[in-house]
């Protein structure tokens, strides 16, 4: 079963919340935490894992031969990303820009464009306190993560439980994380910012037809807001954690929540309980 941790905005908990249903799931099953965050990863920090093996992330990106090229401009036209341009007698190619689609050397009519590897990421693999850990990291300066995150994806284990930690918001690379998942968890915070962005992740995985339901973080503060949202669209708030100083300060110093705080081991076990039901109640089968 893979179970997607995803928000709207970033620092809304996510990292708090998948590690600890990691840690809270361990004994009883086969457990693979996937940190798709490659911006920036951090369920490393709560989870202290032993790497065991990493390998780079490439993408394809044009060479172009100018002797043989009639500076046709073909290859610019097809691009979409606007990462190959030709001026006058000169052809520019913009690797950050580029997707690595292939197009411009496919189509160029006097095979003047090849493609060679471009490091733009590493992937990471290894143990955490008996949870299979991996996690991408994406080059500084770089702009490309779904390649990483399919890279981590490739590393995950095919059985058990595989929880993902989303990077935040809505845009391509969250779509890359959740799309294949079970269940999407939405984290969020009582706070019109929070409503803003729990409603975008809504619309996005209701387009991509996964089952859901909200977590709302730091609940005492802000305003009833989120509550009225998932009450009136019928969307179910799976738990509630509450604004507490000490739930921040083990945060603060890389400390998972069940670890320093074993009372809420029960409940990350009866969140996902919660959720295999409603998992297996929407694909008419039992998925462990």
């Amino acid at each position: 079963m893979i179970i997607s941790v995803a928000s709207g905005k970033g620092g809304t908990g996510k990292t708090l919340i998948s590690t600890s249903l990691a840690l809270s799931l361990k004994d009883d099953y086969d457990v693979t935490l996937a940190d798709c965050d490659v911006e920036e990863p951090n369920a490393c920090i709560f989870l202290k894992p032993q790497i065991a093996g990493s390998e780079f992330v490439n993408t394809r990106v044009p060479v172009v031969e100018e002797e043989k090229c009639t500076f046709c401009g073909k290859c610019a036209k097809v691009c979409a990303f606007n990462a190959i341009a030709v001026f006058g007698n000169h052809v520019l190619t913009f690797p950050q820009l580029c997707h690595g689609c292939g197009a411009c050397s496919y189509l160029c009519p006097e095979t003047a464009i090849t493609e060679e590897d471009r490091h733009i990421g590493v992937v990471e693999w290894g143990d955490a306190k008996g949870i299979k850990f991996v996690q991408g990291i994406l080059t500084v300066g770089e702009a490309m993560a779904p390649p990483i995150i399919r890279q981590v994806k490739d590393h995950e284990s095919g059985e058990g439980i595989i929880i993902r930690d989303a990077p935040p918001g809505t845009s391509c690379p969250v779509v890359e994380t959740i799309s294949d998942s079970d269940f999407c968890i939405l984290l969020t915070e009582p706070t019109p910012f929070g409503l803003n962005d729990l409603m975008l992740a809504v619309e996005t995985v209701r387009e991509l037809s996964i089952p859901y339901g909200v977590i709302i973080n730091r609940t005492g503060a802000g305003d009833a807001g989120v509550e009225d949202y998932c009450e009136k669209e019928k969307i179910p708030v799976l738990m509630r954690i509450p604004l507490d100083t000490e739930i921040a300060r083990i945060y603060s110093r890389g400390i998972a929540l069940v670890d320093a705080m074993p009372q809420w081991k029960s409940r990350f076990v009866e969140l996902y309980k919660e959720i295999k039901e409603m998992a297996d109640e929407r694909t008419g089968s039992i998925k462990r």
